[in-house]
Formats: C-alpha cells, sequence, structure tokens
C-alpha cells in the first residue's frame, strides 16, 4: 500500500470538496506547487493531481498547474479531470505527468480508454474509481452510475490495467 496524498484544484488553486459537493468548497492559501515540494521534503514520491475544473467541464483546465509542479519537483505525479480525448491524454503527458487517471472516461467510452491503453500504455495509467456505497460516481462526482467498484476493477484487470485509485467520496 502506497500513501499518496492528492491536491485537487479549482482555479488553479488548492481546494476541498465535501463529499464531492462543490458548494462546499474549502479554499487552502499554499499555491499548488508550495504544496508539492512541502510532500517531496517530507519524502513522498507520487503525487495524485486533480483537476476539478476539467472533470465538471470535461476538459482540462489547469494543464498549467501540472507543468509547474512537474518543473519545480522530482515528484511522479499523476493526473485527472476532464481527459476524455486522446489529444488530452497526450496534453497532460507533454505537461509532465508520469501516469494519467481517468475514471468517467473508462464507464462512459471504455472503447476509447482502450484504445488509449493500446497507444500511450496500460502502465502509464491509473482508473480512478469515485465511490459512493459500492457504485462508480462520474463527471467530478456529479452522476451516479449503476457499475459496481468490483465490476470496473475486473473488466479493467483484463485490459492489464494495475493501477486503481478508489475514493470513498461519501466520507471524503
Amino acid at each position: 500500500m502506497k500513501i499518496i496524498p492528492a491536491i485537487d484544484l479549482i482555479d488553479g488553486k488548492c481546494v476541498r470538496l465535501s463529499k464531492g459537493d462543490y458548494d462546499t468548497q474549502k479554499e487552502y492559501p499554499a499555491t499548488p506547487v508550495e504544496m508539492a515540494q512541502k510532500f517531496e521534503d517530507v519524502g513522498i514520491t507520487y503525487l495524485h493531481l486533480v483537476d476539478l475544473d476539467g472533470a465538471r467541464a470535461g476538459v482540462p483546465k489547469n494543464l498549467s498547474v501540472l507543468r509547474a509542479i512537474s518543473e519545480s519537483t522530482n515528484l511522479q505525479v499523476d493526473f485527472s479531470g476532464g481527459l476524455r480525448t486522446e489529444e488530452d491524454i497526450a496534453a497532460a503527458f507533454k505537461a509532465g505527468a508520469t501516469f494519467v487517471a481517468v475514471g468517467s472516461a473508462a464507464v462512459k467510452d471504455p472503447g476509447e480508454v482502450s484504445r488509449w491503453l493500446s497507444k500511450f500504455g496500460a502502465e502509464r495509467f491509473v482508473l480512478g474509481a469515485d465511490v459512493r456505497g459500492q457504485k462508480l460516481a462520474v463527471s467530478g462526482w456529479q452522476e451516479d452510475t449503476d457499475v459496481t467498484i468490483t465490476e470496473y476493477v475486473s473488466r479493467w484487470r483484463t485490459d492489464g490495467v494495475a493501477r486503481f485509485l478508489c475514493t470513498s467520496i461519501e466520507k471524503y
């Protein structure tokens, strides 16, 4: 098991939502780069960076923050939020992501995600699973699905995915 800190982003700032509710946004005073450097200073090597603007909009909105963190630290960064096309995935890798984390797309368009795994390599992907109870939520936690976490993991392991990041959003 790895302890993986996350930085959630809205408007380029560090935030936290309660149970996925955008109306409960709490903003933190440190910049995302400062937070990432603090994590690295205490020995963290891996960071989960969540573009909440991107998740809601369906297109990445904070790639510049990813780039700044990647240029300012040696952290392995997995980037998520709004990654819905091959171009989005390529842009995240170009901006410095070591891995990309996709969730909504893996539920809504599994055929496309399978193509991404083939093109970029399954080892470069983390599949996100935001869960309420046993069922996945997608689109920045705004839509509930009938897909269970067990079904989701079983399905994607057959395509070579080895990394999953599960968030219990009802407790978060």
